[in-house]
């Protein structure tokens, strides 16, 4: 007799909300910052996790961390690097644990008001797959929010993607986001783009944005040229990742059109006696072009042959996992 399949009971467990935490030495802001959110998700009456992702610290974080998780053990993660690894390795480790129907992230200074959590899930609604704080007034130093300001204006007009903000930390994702996106180095800084890239919905909007209470901003100027670069690489990726001979191809092709064109002119000068080609330097010109186009093709066909491997590799060590 055939058995019949029945389906899996669905995991009662599973939180509604996920709430993702990257930090760094915060040790001062967890507790207050943690009471915030549990009232906030009391008030929307929501289950909910809160992921910590301690990246690194060298004060006192974990420490506050593990005495948070063995007082609210339903409700808190933790997450120990075994040094710092950047932002976009502390989210990535953070959203491979996220078990949410929705997922928010928000920074641990406390300058991210918990508040705004269950007005994002309200604005995510049926229309986006992830929707990005605008800091529309920050209280932040001119040091920070004109380069800020400089580098969204830049890349709304390069991507096409109008966000205001894009490097808010207050952002809310359907689980099915995170669990496709994958960033590394600096990319953290464009999320909603590489989202946006994916095929999914993206919007925006305002939230509150408080002075920093304790501690002091990891911010420094070196990460605005940073993050111009891994701009280039989200723009070159975009169009090529999959298809790398169609840029280095063509230039190649052009070069090496360009170098056949010049020598196979000489090479008839020369055929005919009306020149010499020992004495003719533009000839070695076009030969150099020549070498010039074939080594953009080689190199187009190594891309598309890297690209049809590609590995995705954590770039991150986990120390120990609190659950």
């Amino acid at each position: 007799m055939a058995k019949l399949k029945t389906e899996k009971p669905r995991k009662s467990q599973v939180p509604y909300v996920s709430i993702v935490i990257p930090l760094l030495n915060e040790e001062e802001s967890l507790r207050e910052l943690f009471s915030h959110i549990r009232e906030t998700m009391r008030r929307i009456n929501k289950r909910y996790e809160v992921i910590f992702v301690d990246d690194g610290s060298t004060d006192k974080s974990f420490k506050v961390l593990t005495e948070l998780h063995a007082e609210h053990p339903d409700n808190i993660k933790v997450i120990r690097f075994r040094r710092n690894f950047g932002k976009s390795a502390a989210l990535s480790a953070g959203f491979k644990e996220a078990e949410g129907d929705f997922v928010i992230t928000m920074d641990a200074d406390l300058q991210d008001d918990p508040q705004e959590i269950p007005l994002l899930i309200e604005a995510l609604g049926d229309s986006y797959d992830l929707v990005s704080g605008w800091k529309k007034k920050r209280h932040d130093s001119a040091i920070f929010t004109l380069p800020s300001r400089i580098a969204n204006a830049i890349t709304s007009t390069l991507t096409g993607l109008r966000i205001h903000d894009l490097n808010c930390g207050l952002k809310v994702y359907r689980n099915e986001v995170v669990k496709e996106l994958k960033i590394y180095g600096d990319l953290y800084r464009y999320i909603p783009i590489l989202v946006h890239q994916a095929g999914f919905r993206v919007g925006e909007k305002v939230v509150q944005h408080h002075p920093r209470k304790y501690g002091y901003s990891k911010y420094t100027v070196g990460k605005f040229y940073r993050g111009f670069l891994d701009l280039l690489t989200i723009l070159f990726t975009a169009k090529y990742i999959r298809r790398p001979l169609h840029l280095f191809g063509v230039w190649g092709l052009v070069s090496f059109i360009i170098g056949a064109a010049i020598d196979g002119y000489l090479s008839i000068e020369w055929l005919m006696g009306l020149t010499s080609l020992s004495n003719r330097p533009l000839f070695m010109v076009g030969f150099l072009f020549i070498i010039i186009g074939v080594q953009f093709v080689s190199l187009g066909l190594l891309g598309e042959m890297i690209s049809r491997h590609e590995r995705n590799e954590e770039t991150y060590s986990i120390r120990e996992i609190l659950k």
